[in-house]
């Protein structure tokens, strides 16, 4: 079975052909206008079908917020982004006009979500949460097996957490909620908070204890909530060294014993990074198309 993967992100698109958990070809493309990208993107594809037959699907783990419905006249859209020029895009309408070949569309982080439950950290659990931490951030979660939806998906960015001026007077950047956690605690908001990007602050400045205290009040709220069985965090904000520790620590600070579950007794396997690195949203794309393939067709009526 060769299908596509699609991971589109805000900086630029992974796409990618192959099979489930086996990447053959793949190809980096800068994010630009949506006509340009695109475009590139058809280029890349239609190259592989030359190159290695017909695609069977194409799978897209998509930057959002996304219409996800599939009833919906905009399904596969990118909707309110605050990324420029991309709102009200219809991406997976124009890949699957492009090859003819059903589309499976899911957020980003979703993508990875289950690239990593197929594939990676979170084999053989059912009850699971994939958090990124970068330019933005994003949240998956699978719950009983299945990547939860509703009445979108999860943003689990744009949740509030505790904020105390007085302590951190940043005002938050998010445009639409200010000091949400995205706004408190993604790159660009180290950056704006401390005045230099945060690949450059020392493992010892203030940065570091503040975002690991946002991050872990985000993910009490999540244990309370979804009870998930392990908890991915990703993202170029969490490759500074020491930061995944400090995150474990100021969770289990901030649970004080209040859940008692054995999977709590070992935070450095009950929060961890993710197995498949930087690959997991195009693993992840794979995954959705492969099952779209798989998943029964209705039969037709005589």
């Amino acid at each position: 079975m060769m299908v596509g993967g699609i991971e589109a992100g805000g900086t630029k698109f992974m796409c990618v052909v192959g099979e489930p958990g086996q990447i053959v070809a793949e190809q980096r493309v800068p994010t630009t206008t949506p006509r340009d990208t695109l475009d590139a993107v058809r280029r890349f594809f239609e190259a592989q079908e030359t190159a290695h037959g017909r695609l069977e699907a194409i799978g897209i783990g998509s930057f959002g917020p996304v219409d996800l419905h599939p009833g919906s006249p905009r399904f596969g859209f990118i909707t309110s982004t605050p990324k420029a020029g991309w709102a009200g895009t219809d991406l997976a309408g124009v890949i699957g006009r492009a090859f003819g070949v059903p589309v499976a569309f899911d957020t980003d982080v979703n993508a990875a979500m289950l690239g990593e439950w197929r594939h990676g950290a979170a084999r053989g659990l059912d009850t699971c949460l994939y958090l990124t931490v970068g330019t933005g951030i994003g949240g998956g979660a699978l719950v009983n097996g299945q990547l939860l939806h509703g009445l979108v998906h999860p943003e689990m960015g744009h949740v509030r957490v505790p904020h105390d001026l007085a302590a951190d007077p940043f005002p938050g950047l998010c445009p639409f909620h200010g000091d949400c956690l995205e706004g408190l605690a993604s790159g660009p908001a180290l950056a704006a908070r401390w005045g230099q990007p945060a690949e450059s602050l020392p493992a010892d400045h203030p940065a570091w204890a503040l975002e690991a205290h946002y991050l872990a009040a985000a993910l009490h709220g999540v244990v309370c909530t979804l009870s998930p069985q392990r908890i991915v965090i990703g993202g170029g904000v969490m490759d500074q060294p020491g930061l995944m520790a400090r995150v474990r620590h100021e969770l289990a600070r901030q649970l004080n014993g209040y859940i008692e579950a054995p999977g709590l007794h070992d935070l450095d396997t009950y929060v961890v990074p993710p197995a498949l690195g930087r690959r997991a949203g195009v693993i992840g794309a794979l995954e959705l198309a492969a099952q779209l393939v798989a998943r029964p067709r209705p039969e037709r009526e005589s």
